[in-house]
């Protein structure tokens, strides 16, 4: 019986061991900037007012949806793509492991 749930308690600790090692993709497409937020449904990013898209989503350093009025004040390093009419329709707020890399449309 203490085998059993050793056994279990073994396996429930390599799942989330490898849940903590997960590197989030991103597109190709996604480039770089700093994000500001403002008031909903514009965004500023680099300096420039932008537009969310109308399916828009954030997605917080913890890989979660964030709603955007529960941005606080300051800037995010974050990954963005834009949609055909250049609203912007996905934004990813990184870590700052993740802005040390180079922007998904740099990498070769």
């Amino acid at each position: 019986m203490c085998a059993h749930r050793f056994l279990i308690g073994l396996i429930l600790s390599t799942t989330v061991l490898s849940a903590l090692a997960f590197e989030r993709p991103f597109p190709t497409t996604a480039k770089r900037g700093k994000m500001a937020p403002a008031t909903y449904p514009t965004i500023v990013i680099d300096g420039t007012t932008r537009r969310l898209s109308a399916g828009g989503r954030i997605w917080n350093t913890d890989n979660l949806i964030q709603m955007p009025a529960t941005l606080r004040t300051g800037d995010y390093a974050v990954n963005y793509t834009e949609t055909l009419q250049g609203d912007i329709d996905r934004i990813w707020i990184l870590t700052p492991q993740e802005a040390e890399k180079p922007a998904p449309s740099q990498r070769k």
